[in-house]
């Protein structure tokens, strides 16, 4: 099947990418890395001892930034519907975190222990129906917010991607009712073009 003139232009860029170049000369798996390090470093978000959960972690960039700054008492637990390849200290389970049974599996690994700080860089496949995207991103964010709001330990943080879009406002609004403060980030390796930022909320009412 030949390639469309879209997907050959995205590759060139895609390969021309100074994230892209830095990551595998870095050692990331992918340029969203970062995106991260880049927030955490403005926000101290990653602290030595924390637990941490990364929603949709696949190929693992965020899981990686956060297990370098863990320290040794710092646990990673790691959810994606896709597999990952594996990471050391990272813990892995692959499912829908939506269903029961993923959630009480990541209960039981818990064992415990209150998470300090949850991650969301998940986005859905794009097919390139604005609306349509727009609707699925939005039902991702609002299920990574119910899910930190749920399982956050007061004081906790939650960071989360989003598109501008329909529905962004109400979801804005959500987050400042669940934390103390709610701030924005366009982190430098997130493309120009992209409508994508990123939500922190600090501090879990």
């Amino acid at each position: 099947m030949k390639a469309s003139k879209t997907s050959k232009q995205w590759m060139r860029e895609h390969v021309n990418d100074p994230y892209v170049q830095r990551a595998q000369k870095e050692g990331y798996r992918s340029r969203a890395a970062y995106k991260l390090l880049e927030i955490d470093e403005h926000d101290h978000l990653i602290k030595p001892g924390m637990v941490v959960v990364d929603l949709g972690a696949t190929p693992g960039g965020w899981c990686q930034v956060v297990a370098g700054k863990l320290g040794e008492k710092g646990r990673i637990i790691a959810l994606d519907l896709l597999p990952l390849h594996p990471l050391p200290r990272v813990e892995f389970i692959q499912g829908d975190f939506r269903e029961d049974g993923v959630l009480k599996q990541l209960e039981e690994m818990l064992d415990g222990q209150q998470i300090g700080l949850v991650i969301s860089d998940m986005a859905p496949n794009m097919s390139g129906i604005d609306s349509a995207d727009q609707a699925r991103a939005m039902h991702l964010a609002e299920l990574a917010l119910e899910f930190a709001t749920q399982h956050l330990k007061p004081g906790g943080a939650f960071l989360v991607k989003v598109f501008q879009g329909v529905g962004f406002e109400d979801y804005l609004k959500l987050m400042r009712s669940n934390f103390v403060k709610v701030v924005t980030r366009k982190p430098k390796a997130s493309r120009d073009r992209s409508s994508e930022q990123y939500l922190l909320g600090i501090e879990k009412k």
